[in-house]
């Protein structure tokens, strides 16, 4: 319980930095040589988180959950099936509310893996089954390197040309995302133990690269002039679309896993695993699928998708972990 806790509120302070980041970015954007060195500085620090997820990420930890694959399928299948259907679907309901830009980025959001230390996080607290839980949330992570550019470039391929070419986004994936995830791996060998026994400290380098593309993406965003393309009303609508979207997913979610037969303890791992979306791979993926403003723009539902995962998955976790000890 300590360890939720305490990420709840790590999570909710980061928050109030990116807000104060695109605050920063909106009113003190980046530009000229300072532009483009920020960009230089952001592709260096993408591909060091990268490498740093393929060190932190245990094979044992895949191997010792893996054999749960009823439970694997119904998460994986709600993370890359169900949530990117369920943005097609909606269009006629969501696009008026939020404008096509804003509709790109919740397609967007809608194709991106799950968390990995929230939904493990949230399944502990709740007395899931946390095992399952980090096989599907590291498994989720890995698999979306490669499902994620594909699922983007098919779902705003049908429905703009935001996306980079097919070939050129495959490219950068490649140089940026892959090649340092399986250099971290292979490094593993040599550097595991002290990325274990330095965890904590070593979140800041996910944040710090999150805060330098968050602040790089909406300098180039505001210069291009972000903030004349999103009116107020479409920010609301964007925010009611995200809790309509977190609502049905959840509801959803319970109901199948309950009508597969899963016992609850299972029940509880794939609502948190399969409910969730990644803003810890959401932003360095987008500076490398997208140019220009709209990167800005991408980002805008996964993050504020992500403060109402964590608020209401929370709550949920606090009245799960509050039942007795032989409820079944």
């Amino acid at each position: 319980m300590a360890l939720a806790r305490n990420f709840k509120f790590k999570f909710d302070r980061f928050t109030l930095i990116l807000i104060s980041v695109i605050l920063l970015a909106s009113f003190l954007p980046a530009q000229g040589q300072a532009e483009t060195a920020f960009k230089w500085l952001t592709n260096a620090a993408i591909a060091l988180l990268f490498f740093m997820h393929g060190a932190k990420l245990s094979r044992q930890e895949i191997v010792a959950g893996a054999t749960h694959w009823r439970l694997h399928l119904v998460v994986f299948g709600c993370t890359f099936a169900f949530f990117p259907l369920l943005g097609l679907l909606l269009k006629p309901l969501i696009a008026p509310l939020v404008g096509n830009s804003l509709y790109l980025g919740i397609l967007y959001m809608c194709a991106l893996p799950a968390t990995v230390q929230s939904a493990i996080a949230f399944t502990s607290l709740a007395r899931g089954n946390i095992p399952a839980a980090i096989c599907s949330a590291a498994a989720s992570s890995l698999i979306g390197i490669f499902i994620t550019p594909l699922l983007v470039l098919w779902l705003l391929g049908a429905d703009g040309d935001q996306s980079a070419h097919t070939i050129e986004a495959i490219k950068k994936i490649v140089v940026q995302l892959l090649i340092p995830f399986i250099a971290g791996q292979i490094a593993r060998h040599w550097i595991g133990g002290w990325v274990s026994r330095n965890k904590s400290w070593l979140k800041n380098v996910d944040q710090t690269s999150i805060v330098l593309v968050v602040y790089t993406a909406f300098s180039q965003a505001v210069n291009q002039g972000l903030w004349s393309q999103v009116p107020l009303q479409n920010l609301l609508g964007l925010v009611l679309v995200c809790c309509a979207i977190l609502a049905i997913v959840l509801f959803a979610i319970w109901f199948a896993a309950k009508l597969l037969g899963f016992n609850l303890e299972d029940r509880i791992t794939i609502l948190f695993a399969g409910s969730k979306k990644s803003l810890a791979t959401g932003v360095p993926m987008a500076q490398v699928l997208f140019t220009g403003g709209s990167i800005g723009i991408m980002l805008l539902p996964i993050m504020i998708f992500h403060q109402i995962q964590l608020m209401v998955c929370a709550v949920l976790a606090k009245r799960f972990a509050a039942r007795p000890s032989d409820s079944e």
